[in-house]
Parts: structure tokens; sequence; C-alpha cells
């Protein structure tokens, strides 16, 4: 069986791709960069794939940006609009796209920059490369912005095998000096990968600004985040060591990294969907990894502190065809109404329940012979889960069948659900994005067939929403 295309994530035209790259918002472009092997369906040949949108929902395919070349292979890293053209690269006063990215060989990775000044589409290495190098093996991806209270670029690295995240500074982007590292804390399982660093208000109290630093671990397949400050040269994080804040609780949502000079002050990043267990061997074909949807990040304060919040993007709602809706129901009622519904496997679902006796509430999508991938909320343990064990195909890989919990308190009795669904990934949003569990699935049957479960008795559905997301071709 070879899986359809995803009709509303990103995936590349042909070929390998994982890690987003050089996110990077421009003359009402969003840039969208990525790790891809332009010569094949596994990894390999690591360069920068290239694509635009206006509104990251459709995406326009460009030429690959970065190639691999004289054994340097091009690894993650990130953009920025070098606004005041501190590199001397920019001309005729428009300011130059620059690329920060790793150079990968046997021997070392190192930083190196690239620069554009026809908005992102040909590309020029910088002929002082390496622009930082200091001789290891695992120091890459670097993220780098503008820090304006210090006047000064920033670039946040990892020390992989260290388990450290590393601040350098420059005035031009290309002469960096070392300021700080942050680590070991957390989880320190696997390489830590993919580091981002940025600052977000506190909810209900805009005057309050953290720095949320995101880094990829957990034993190679999740990330982790810490809140704390950043002064231009150092980052105190708040969270305590013992204290691990994860971003997602699937098994496929890795390398998210943020835009850079979004237009109206949100903060949104997008992430690899998917997991280097079975990266290269998913059913799919011409194309094989796919993005998740973009994500709005917020900052919420709870009873046991602040917590980075997720939310689809509202551009989202654009593409949304109601198939269904109804208020203050059960679970038999609204089954009898589901069945007589024709689905699609490109959907939206919200569904907002009051806790009753039941011991649990599941969500069964993407049925067929022998197949179904279930969401649900166990109310005993307080967990909400996602599980593919039998979700279609798995052969490819022992790690891929499971199931993937999370803590979750009801809030004032109620839980929430927010489902996106597409051909091959399954993303759930738990009261309004706290609790976020993304996971690929691979149905044989393209269809949905919603079907509500309450075990050991029943819950008030207080809401239910349905919807078709079409993309226009």
């Amino acid at each position: 069986m070879v899986t359809p295309r995803p009709r509303y994530h990103f995936t590349p035209p042909q070929n390998f791709m994982n890690d987003p790259n050089g996110l990077v918002f421009y003359d009402g472009e969003y840039h969208l960069f990525y790790q891809h092997n332009p010569f094949g369906d596994v990894w390999g040949h690591m360069s920068w794939g290239h694509a635009v949108s206006r509104e990251l929902v459709y995406w326009e395919h460009l030429p690959v940006a970065l190639h691999e070349e004289n054994g340097l292979m091009i690894f993650s890293g990130s953009a920025v609009v070098d606004w005041q053209n501190t590199s001397g690269f920019g001309r005729d006063n428009d300011p130059p796209l620059i690329a920060i990215y790793t150079g990968h060989s046997e021997e070392e990775q190192n930083q190196n920059i690239a620069y554009s000044s026809d908005q992102g589409r040909t590309w020029i290495k910088y002929e002082g490369n390496p622009i930082l190098s200091i001789g290891a093996r695992d120091f890459r991806d670097p993220k780098v912005f503008w820090h304006d209270p210090s006047q000064k670029w920033v670039m946040v690295t990892v020390l992989s095998d260290q388990h450290k995240v590393r601040f350098d500074s420059s005035l031009d982007l290309k002469h960096w000096t070392h300021l700080s590292d942050f680590g070991p804390s957390g989880a320190v399982d696997g390489l830590w990968e993919c580091p981002d660093l940025f600052p977000l208000a506190v909810e209900g109290q805009p005057e309050v600004i953290k720095w949320v630093l995101k880094v990829d671990a957990l034993k190679g397949t999740g990330a982790q985040y810490f809140i704390g400050d950043f002064d231009g040269t150092r980052f105190i994080s708040d969270t305590t060591d013992e204290a691990i804040l994860r971003l997602d609780y699937g098994s496929d949502f890795y390398a998210a990294q943020s835009w850079s000079d979004e237009s109206d002050d949100r903060r949104i990043w997008i992430a690899w969907l998917n997991n280097w267990h079975y990266a290269n061997f998913i059913p799919t074909s011409p194309w094989r990894g796919l993005f998740s949807i973009p994500r709005e990040l917020h900052l919420r304060k709870f009873p046991d502190g602040l917590r980075l919040i997720q939310k689809p993007i509202q551009e989202l709602q654009e593409l949304r065809q109601s198939l269904y809706h109804v208020t203050d129901s059960n679970v038999a009622i609204v089954n009898s109404q589901l069945a007589k519904i024709k689905m699609d496997i490109s959907a939206e679902i919200q569904v907002e329940f009051t806790l009753g006796i039941a011991r649990e509430f599941e969500i069964k999508i993407c049925t067929g012979d022998a197949e179904e991938t279930v969401i649900g909320y166990d109310a005993q343990a307080q967990e909400v889960f996602l599980d593919r064990c039998h979700s279609g195909d798995s052969a490819f890989s022992d790690k891929f069948a499971g199931v993937y919990r999370a803590p979750l308190v009801p809030e004032q009795g109620k839980i929430n659900l927010h489902i996106f669904v597409d051909s091959c990934s399954v993303e759930v949003f738990a009261n309004n994005g706290l609790i976020v569990i993304s996971d690929l699935i691979f149905p044989s049957a393209q269809n949905i067939e919603i079907e509500f479960y309450a075990r050991e008795g029943d819950f008030h559905l207080n809401k239910v929403d349905v919807w078709k997301l079409v993309v226009e071709n």
C-alpha cells in the first residue's frame, strides 16, 4: 500500500525530507527551507529544499536553495532578515536574507552563512566560511536572532553529545564571540539537537516577558523546553532539573523551529512529523517526510507554573467545510447521526465533554477491516491517549505500533479535544493546546468513520463539531 499524499500538511514534491530550516518571513512571504535529499527517498546528500507561502497553507515549491558541495553537507539552521545590513551583503537599500547553517563533513561540524538579494530565490555561500568552528564533530543547528536590547545577533547552537546549548554573539553575522553555555539539564538521553530560543508574553500579563528554550532529545524521538530569562548573554532557567516539560507526547514531533520576523507578533512554529526509528521506511512515494500543521505559541500560567500552549493557526479555519454540529447530546445519539454522514480523511474534529461516571471516553477514527485509531481520555488515570496499535500498516518498523499517553487534569470537570486528521497523521490538541499528541498513521481506508465510545458509564457531550478540510488545487 502506498499512502496518499497529505492534503493540508507540507510534503516535498519528491524524495526525502526531515528538519524544517531557515524559517523567515519577508515581504509578505513565509519561507520554509528543509533538510532534503535531492537524489533519493532516504536520508543522504543533505541540502536545503525551499518553498514559500503567503498564508502558511498553500505552498509554492522552489528549486533547491543550498546544495551539498565539495564533501560538505548542508545540515540544519535558520535564516534572518538583515534589516540594518550589518553583514554588508545588502544592495540598493534592500536588506539581504541570511541563511545560517551547519556544514557537515566526516571531520567536523561548523557554522556557515549564505546570502540572498532576490527574496531568497538564489543564494551565494560566503567565501569566508566557516564563520564559527570549534573543531567539534557534534556542534550544530544554529538558530540566530537579533537581540534588540543588546543590539547584537545571537546564535544558539547545541554541543549535542555534551547535552549543552551554546550562545554566541556577533555584530555582523561573520565574526562571533562565545557568550555562555546552558546544560546539561532536564532529559539528557540521546543527543541534543535543533535548539530554538524566543520571548513570549504571559497570557493576561503582556508586561511579563519570559524566554522559551527548546531542545530535541528524549532519546532522539521528541523535545523538551525550559522557561526562564535571557539577558543577551546567559539563559537562566526557572525550570528545575527534575521537571521535564515536553512539547508533544506523541512519537512524531521533532526539530520544531519558529519563524523569524513574523509580521503580526505571533510566534509560529512547525516541526518534522516523523521519527528517526522509521523515517527512512514509512510507506510513502515519491515523497518521504511531512511537517506538522503550523502552531501558534503562547505562555499560560497554571497552579504548577508557566506552560507552553500550542494552537493550530487560525488560517486553517479557511479550509473548513462543516459536516456535523451538535450541542448537549450523548454518545448513542451522536453515533447514530454520524453514521449517516459521508466522512473524509482530511478532517478537523472538536469535542468537549463533561466527565460522568464512565471510566473511559474514546473516539475511533479511520476504522476498517481490523483497523482503528483510538483517541481517548482515561478518567481514572487522568490521561489523554492516542492508540495506533491497529491503525493500519506498521510492518515497516517494530518501533511504530504503540499507545501514547499524557497527563491531563479536567478543567471545571470538562475535557476538550481538538483533532486534525490527514491521510497519514493525527494531531490531538487537548484542553486548548496544553497537551499535544502527534502521530503518523497509515490506514488502508481513506475515510474517517468517527465513532464515540463510553466505557463503564456515559459522558455528556457538550459540543461536537466535524469539518472536512478542503484544499484548493
